[in-house]
């Protein structure tokens, strides 16, 4: 290691926060130097395996050509330019995309700076939609337990109340109507009992919701739960039958990670009001995008203000949405469904981890997989194993788990299946 690069990491631990990190006692922190395909090379010479796609968002893997050159051709044009009373070519094309691909009764496309941000704007839409039909008692949201949907206050709320981490905000935050996590697994027999109750809970609180959010198949953050179909289309017919709304978070489950471009594919509806991010620019840069109907979009806009009450600086960044499009068309060339199907296979080596004691559970959705321990896992401790096997994966919780790049080959999966055995196998965590 260099004493630049010594000094760089110094001033790291003492000035830069990282995510639910402690300023007092940080995680360790590991220079990145470049990324290429699915590897994360570092300034310490070792070159790792990604298994997380970047928090779930480099779909495509690192400094994909056609990602780069559609964001090189751009910075030269336009790199920025205020979204109010202006307009662009590369923000035009990539709503069209999604008008085009997301499911048909979604046409009107908000863009923004984050998947939490898409949440809040998704919230916005469900409040504003029913208060200009003068419904004013709609001001509360209903959700599963075990959801996450983001950090900032709105997206906060809807959170796992008991296991999230945003708990300690309560009394801050808007209090709202929390139903049990979805149990009928996905493989499985679907719950008729959680669904009567499910019923039970809409009947009793519907004159007070604007809108049921939920991530649609996969809750991700919040626990990994892979669920029925089922239950999603029952929330369908629950949400159509009760006058609410029908938010669904595609943020980690969108663009293919399932098996479906959309995860909602699965159970065969479409919501009201549907949250992208993550791997809509192939994690190269920070997007998001709320689609919602023709008929929310008009009746937020006949409401009292008018207009939907958001408008973020960066706005349809024209270099992310030239990041987007160029993201777009590779999936659109529809690659990624060979690619999802054979990492689906690729990945069920980790029900070899099956066999040790310490584990709880091993599940495999499309290019997710999961070991779910039973007691909760050192994450430094586990992270200085992984590195040593030339892997990047970065658990939670009791969660070990791999999301990784579409173009991942099944050796290195192989590769990433090993590590995570033998970190088990050795008590490394």
């Amino acid at each position: 290691m260099s004493n630049n690069n010594a000094i760089d990491l110094a001033f790291d631990k003492a000035h830069i926060w990282h995510p639910y990190t402690s300023m007092l006692d940080p995680l360790p922190v590991y220079p990145a130097s470049h990324t290429q395909g699915n590897r994360i090379h570092l300034e310490t010479g070792e070159e790792l395996i990604d298994g997380m796609a970047s928090w779930w968002s480099a779909i495509h893997g690192y400094s994909h050509p056609d990602i780069v050159a559609a964001i090189t051709e751009q910075a030269g044009k336009m790199s920025h330019v205020m979204f109010g009373g202006l307009t662009h070519a590369p923000a035009v094309e990539l709503c069209k995309k999604l008008v085009a691909m997301t499911p048909a009764p979604l046409k009107k496309v908000f863009l923004a700076d984050s998947g939490s941000v898409s949440v809040e704007v998704a919230i916005k839409m469900a409040l504003q939609y029913w208060l200009s039909k003068g419904h004013t008692r709609k001001t509360k949201l209903m959700t599963a337990q075990k959801g996450y949907h983001g950090d900032t206050f709105a997206a906060m709320s809807v959170c796992d109340p008991v296991n999230s981490m945003h708990s300690m905000y309560q009394g801050f935050l808007p209090e709202h109507i929390f139903v049990p996590a979805p149990s009928g697994r996905f493989n499985e027999q679907a719950c008729e009992e959680e669904l009567q109750q499910l019923e039970a809970s809409f009947e009793t609180h519907h004159q007070d919701v604007a809108a049921f959010i939920i991530e649609p198949i996969v809750q991700n953050a919040g626990g990994m739960n892979f669920y029925h179909p089922d239950y999603l289309k029952k929330l369908r017919s629950l949400c159509d039958k009760y006058d609410v709304l029908l938010i669904l978070d595609e943020i980690a489950t969108g663009f293919g990670r399932t098996g479906k471009l959309f995860a909602c594919e699965h159970a065969d509806i479409s919501p009201d009001i549907l949250c992208l991010g993550k791997a809509l620019t192939g994690g190269t840069m920070t997007l998001s995008a709320t689609l919602t109907t023709d008929e929310i979009a008009v009746g937020i806009s006949q409401g009292e203000a008018k207009v939907l009450m958001h408008g973020p600086t960066f706005m349809g960044n024209p270099l992310a949405c030239a990041a987007a499009n160029a993201s777009l068309s590779l999936l659109q060339s529809n690659v990624w469904q060979q690619q999802v199907q054979r990492l689906e296979q690729s990945l069920r080596m980790l029900e070899q981890c099956k066999a040790l004691d310490a584990v709880q559970d091993v599940r495999v959705l499309g290019a997710i997989g999961v070991v779910e321990l039973n007691r909760t896992i050192d994450v430094a401790k586990i992270q200085r194993f992984f590195i040593e096997k030339g892997i990047w994966i970065r658990p939670f919780g009791k969660l070990i788990y791999l999301m990784p790049p579409y173009i991942t080959s099944d050796e290195d999966i192989a590769h990433l299946a090993k590590g995570i055995y033998q970190a088990i196998e050795q008590d490394a965590y």
